[in-house]
């Protein structure tokens, strides 16, 4: 199994925390302040992994100013999400949706994948992007 296999894995089971201590955080914090708390201990533990990189000799970060506004962009869209995250839950919103909205979220990805970065366009990946999208469709019901 190819190595990026696992990665997916961790990140997957990450994220899905990450919902779950959302979910738990929104009835005894405010969506900015946690959504700021969120992010700041995230800014924290990207720091600690940066300096166990540079103290272990196996620095191997590069910069371009592209990259950066990029990564700001991302970071711009994390925050906001993580706040509508917060806001979703304060307002009575189930954690049992949260698998459809990212699943949208995994739709709008699979499209960018094939129309801006030439990936291939299967019949199963299309059909994906159908069952995600009806699965957020199906969440308003």
């Amino acid at each position: 199994m190819a190595i990026w296999f696992w990665y997916a894995v961790l990140a997957a089971v990450l994220y899905g925390a990450h919902q779950i201590f959302t979910r738990l955080a929104s009835e005894h914090i405010g969506d900015g302040v946690g959504g700021f708390v969120v992010e700041g201990v995230a800014t924290l533990t990207i720091l600690a992994y940066l300096g166990v990189l540079w103290f272990s000799g196996r620095w191997e970060q590069k910069f371009t100013w592209v990259g950066f506004n990029y990564s700001a962009l991302t970071g711009i869209c994390v925050g906001a999400g993580t706040v509508a995250f917060f806001l979703l839950f304060q307002r009575g919103g189930p954690l049992s949706a949260v698998p459809a909205i990212l699943a949208g979220g995994a739709a709008i990805m699979a499209v960018a994948g094939i129309v801006f970065f030439h990936e291939p366009a299967s019949w199963q990946r299309m059909l994906g992007v159908v069952l995600a999208l009806s699965g957020l469709f199906l969440l308003r019901l």
